[in-house]
């Protein structure tokens, strides 16, 4: 699998060789280059934009800027810490996506979950709709980021999911290590507040649980058992690729919090055929890399 690979590890130099490859003209090191990298880019846009489609339009349009100005990477740093520095801003800075203009706030999220009607499964339904079940609570956790600012999102996504430390964040964001930890808390604080007050997953008393709202979910049209948006194309959780305990909760109830979130999925898009940009077959985009 071409998953993500922590920042500390020893593939920088691989990066850097693959680079002088390309700049020198070889089409296939550019080929391993968005190979290597596109899982982890596509794996924060889901969770920073919600539909898979946005997804990867936006994972390949970061990637399109990355490598236009490939030319620029001047060898003195990381790689992979340049290249996020490039991807993020323009998550940031990329235009307001279909489900940024439907999910505004924790309020109004909330107000959409009430309105699903809960409906009760027996043990047969709730065996058979077992894959749609763990759709929605997939779809319905991601759907609560869409509830923080942009900028909250993307902290808490590397910051917590990602477990991304305080200086390397701060690197890519462009502020400083503090500033990261406490934009990191903030974060943490209102995500984790709804969810105190609403999800069965913290707390059984809360209202809203997954099986419940699965019949719903799938008669309003966001979960399909043909075809499943956040339940497929995986074969590991985001914990396997991650380093545990980079980043100390605050509390350790918070721990609970994060770990629902490191459990989800980690998408492994190089088996999927689809929207992956084949660079080497483009002829507008190699004429723009002078390739």
């Amino acid at each position: 699998m071409n998953a993500y690979i922590p920042l500390s590890s020893s593939t920088g130099e691989d990066d850097k060789v693959l680079i002088r490859n390309f700049l020198s003209g070889s089409q296939s090191d550019l080929d391993k280059l968005i190979r290597r990298h596109y899982n982890f880019i596509y794996n924060v846009a889901i969770r920073f934009v919600l539909s898979p489609d946005d997804a990867e339009d936006l994972t390949q349009e970061v990637l399109l800027i990355v490598m236009s100005k490939l030319s620029q990477f001047q060898f003195e740093s990381e790689f992979r810490t340049w290249l996020y520095k490039i991807v993020f801003h323009h998550f940031l800075n990329s235009k307001r996506r279909k489900m940024e203009f439907i999910v505004t706030d924790f309020q109004t999220y909330g107000q959409g979950l009430d309105s699903i009607p809960n409906q009760e499964l027996s043990l047969e339904e709730t065996i058979h709709l077992k894959e749609e079940i763990e759709d929605a609570k997939l779809s319905c956790m991601t759907g609560m980021l869409i509830c923080l600012t942009r900028d909250q999102r993307l902290i808490f996504i590397l910051g917590e999911i990602f477990q991304i430390d305080s200086e390397i964040g701060g690197s890519i964001l462009n502020i400083s290590p503090e500033n990261y930890r406490k934009k990191l808390s903030r974060s943490r604080k209102e995500l984790y507040n709804f969810m105190n007050q609403k999800c069965g997953l913290i707390l059984e008393s809360n209202p809203c649980r997954c099986p419940k709202k699965t019949k719903g979910f799938i008669e309003a049209g966001w979960v399909n058992a043909e075809d499943l948006k956040f339940n497929n194309h995986f074969t590991e959780k985001i914990a396997k690729f991650v380093e545990a305990n980079k980043n100390q909760s605050d509390s350790l109830l918070e721990e609970k919090y994060g770990s629902l979130f490191k459990d989800h999925p980690f998408y492994d898009k190089s088996t999927v055929k689809g929207k992956l940009i084949e660079f080497e077959k483009d002829p507008e985009v190699r004429k723009s890399f002078s390739v």
